[in-house]
């Protein structure tokens, strides 16, 4: 089965505009997919009208569920952050620990405040922690920065309900709750690579103090840290429940109907993130002696960060939608089988150089899952679809650099110049997508 050299061009052109537009012009990520998905149309021929109608198709069947979802989410997550649950996790953790094993304490509290809080805003919460933790101990900062940002990095990437996995899981056609278990099946392991282990590793050769700068502050948390573990696991728990019923597990199935029914309706993403934001807005809002109007700004204001996610993930949908209805994704999707390629690797190079050249890892999810999903007829099975989600992630998430804010991010707080955050940050970033698509393909071999 060959290859049509003129969807071919026409799709290497559009991806070629997408990031001239980005990188040279600057023009916003969200215009450059619908520009770039328009230019692939025209040049594959397709009619104008035919066109804007896989524009609009594109962007409202990926919307209809990201947008609930991403939206919910931020709100969950904002009220986590304000009432400041986030400080209140780091702190038991190392309280627990030890400071000894504080290295492991910050690598755990980074993986699970990230399944709910966006990893800049988690960061700059926890930075004072970090501070913290190098003055008593008069060690590298990199010590304890590492495995929060390791933990931070890897869950904020492979675990939903964060934006990235949830607008991919969308694009691929895959559940969320296989793509959250074999994100944790992935993500721990190498978290504990890129964090502790690596940590130790890279703090014995860049020893860095605490930078003078302003700390982040937070409310004090009053609840028992048993609520907030619990308020966490909500959405987690109820999604897998949900993804587990459909698979049509015995010890599921075997319950009465009305059981199943509820546990369908709760498992549901977005009725497990209503009853979560639910529980979350009275019991760490309004038991934390927060006000309605408090709430309610809180709320408000998160939803702004997720509005650029919900309108990037629609493009992206739009992308992919150019590619199917161009006949694209169809004839690659029967070269890949005849020539026995994997769309596993195609999915992660892809990934991997749109994050090395535009520097957004979120752009790369979107983009690499776009050019993925005519292939999806090529997987056969649910759990091959959420290693597909999880391959896609850990391309996205290499090698952070000058073009990727987050690396100046990291570089300002922990008070590094460029060459050490390459050295540290830059590295671990790769780290983490190497070792994962590794344990990706390792676990593709089993399931």
């Amino acid at each position: 089965m060959g290859l049509d050299l003129s969807l071919i061009s026409a799709s290497l052109i559009g991806i070629a505009l997408l990031l001239v537009l980005i990188l040279y012009f600057r023009i916003h990520a969200f215009i450059s997919l619908l520009i770039a998905s328009i230019a692939v149309g025209l040049i594959a021929g397709m009619p104008i009208g035919e066109l804007f109608n896989s524009i609009q198709q594109g962007m409202g069947s990926t919307l209809g569920f990201v947008a609930l979802v991403v939206g919910l989410g931020a709100i969950f997550g904002a009220i986590l952050e304000h009432s400041g649950g986030a400080l209140a996790m780091a702190n038991y953790m190392i309280k627990k620990l030890g400071v000894s094993k504080a290295p492991w304490a910050m690598s755990i509290t980074g993986f699970i405040i990230a399944i709910p809080v966006f990893f800049d805003v988690a960061f700059i919460i926890l930075v004072p922690v970090i501070y913290a933790l190098q003055k008593a101990t008069k060690k590298s900062l990199l010590l304890f920065a590492i495995p929060l940002l390791s933990g931070l990095v890897i869950t904020h990437a492979f675990i939903p309900p964060t934006p990235g996995p949830v607008a991919v899981a969308d694009i691929i056609g895959v559940d969320l709750g296989w793509v959250i278990l074999m994100g944790i099946i992935v993500g721990l392991p190498v978290a504990i690579l890129t964090g502790p282990i690596f940590g130790k590793w890279i703090s014995r050769r860049i020893h860095l103090t605490s930078p003078n700068l302003d700390e982040a502050s937070s409310e004090e948390f009053k609840l028992p840290i048993g609520v907030l573990f619990a308020i966490i696991a909500i959405p987690i728990v109820l999604i897998i429940l949900g993804t587990l019923l459909k698979s049509e597990l015995g010890f599921l199935v075997s319950l009465p109907e009305f059981v199943q029914q509820m546990i369908e309706l709760c498992g549901h993403p977005v009725s497990a993130l209503i009853i979560s934001n639910l529980v979350a807005w009275y019991v760490l809002g309004i038991r934390n002696n927060f006000s309605k109007e408090q709430l309610l700004d809180i709320s408000n204001k998160s939803i702004a960060p997720a509005g650029l996610i919900i309108l990037l993930t629609g493009a992206g949908g739009v992308f992919k939608q150019i590619l199917i209805d161009t006949g694209t994704g169809e004839m690659l999707a029967n070269y890949f089988a005849h020539a026995g390629l994997s769309t596993l690797v195609f999915a992660y190079i892809a990934a991997v150089l749109i994050r090395i050249l535009q520097g957004s890892a979120t752009v790369a999810m979107i983009t690499a899952a776009g050019l993925t999903a005519p292939l999806i007829q090529l997987v056969d099975s649910d759990l091959n679809k959420a290693l597909l989600v999880i391959a896609i992630a850990s391309g996205a998430s290499i090698m952070s650099h000058v073009n990727d804010s987050g690396f100046w991010l990291v570089s300002k707080y922990l008070g590094m110049d460029e060459k050490q955050t390459f050295k540290s940050w830059t590295l671990m970033t790769t780290i983490i997508s190497i070792s994962g698509f590794s344990l990706v393909m390792l676990l593709s071999v089993f399931v």
